[in-house]
């Protein structure tokens, strides 16, 4: 049985894998920051946001930028453009559900399981689906351990980003709660690959597929571009404190009007 060769790069792709999983789980940290200073449709949108941003930058980039770095000798590898674009909306759903039930349900420690839960499964499927898609001349088989260690990791990863982004406040808490994150996305990344063992078998015929650097690098740009426009808009909205300031003034501001409209009358 052949093993795939997960450094066929040397550590390039690990560390620049796990760059973009602490880049997406810090956006969308502090997306989720500014979700909780607002409410209504901003709210969902800050919401929507941080799903794209940890979904789709911290687990779909991170897992096939790690993906550029997989070779198997005897058989070249082709992804399934389909099972791979899904891969990315689940992975975006999932972050986005567990979010929904961490702030719907109040920051409560059931709701937080919950939406931990919740995502970890759909990370962990978004995982397999990205590994089924690939495409090879050869017999795939699979560890069960590695493959429900992965799942495990996946839903602690998720736990650690859904109470921070509920509870986490400061640069500090918030920078390390990503960096935890990197940690535990790239381990699920890297414990569900080394579940997976081939044997190349005579290719009957021509793979289907995309070459990773034809079609992958491509959607990898156009999502680096999109978070950096989720950063832009963090950067340039107001902050947490300068919406409390805000709403402190109009509070005041209606209270005066109030009081003076009982003096007039």
């Amino acid at each position: 049985m052949s093993n795939i060769d997960l450094f066929s790069h040397g550590f390039i792709t690990p560390a620049l894998a796990y760059v973009m999983s602490v880049l997406g789980s810090l956006i969308g940290l502090l997306m989720a920051g500014r979700a909780r200073s607002v409410a209504g449709m901003s709210r969902l949108w800050w919401l929507a946001g941080a799903a794209f941003a940890v979904g789709g930058t911290g687990v779909w980039v991170m897992h096939f930028v790690g993906m550029l770095g997989v070779r198997v000798e005897g058989t070249p590898i082709r992804y399934d453009v389909a099972l791979t674009v899904l891969s990315a909306l689940v992975a975006i759903v999932a972050a986005g559900g567990g979010l929904a039930c961490a702030f719907l349900g109040g920051g409560r420690g059931g709701a937080l399981a919950a939406g931990g839960l919740l995502a970890g499964l759909g990370v962990a499927g978004a995982q397999h689906i990205g590994m089924k898609a690939m495409t090879m001349s050869a017999e795939v088989s699979a560890n069960p351990v590695f493959l429900a260690v992965s799942v495990l990791v996946a839903v602690a990863a998720a736990f650690v980003v859904l109470r921070s982004a509920r509870r986490a406040r400061g640069p500090v808490p918030v920078i390390g709660s990503a960096l935890v994150t990197g940690l535990l996305l790239n381990g699920m990344h890297y414990a569900g690959m080394l579940a997976l063992s081939v044997r190349p078998v005579e290719p009957q015929a021509a793979l289907a597929g995309a070459q990773a650097v034809d079609f992958l690098l491509p959607l990898m740009v156009g999502v680096g571009l999109l978070t950096i426009a989720l950063l832009l808009a963090v950067f340039l909205s107001p902050s947490s404190h300068e919406l409390r300031e805000e709403a402190e003034l109009e509070a005041m501001i209606a209270s005066r009007r109030a009081r003076n409209a009982d003096w007039m009358s």
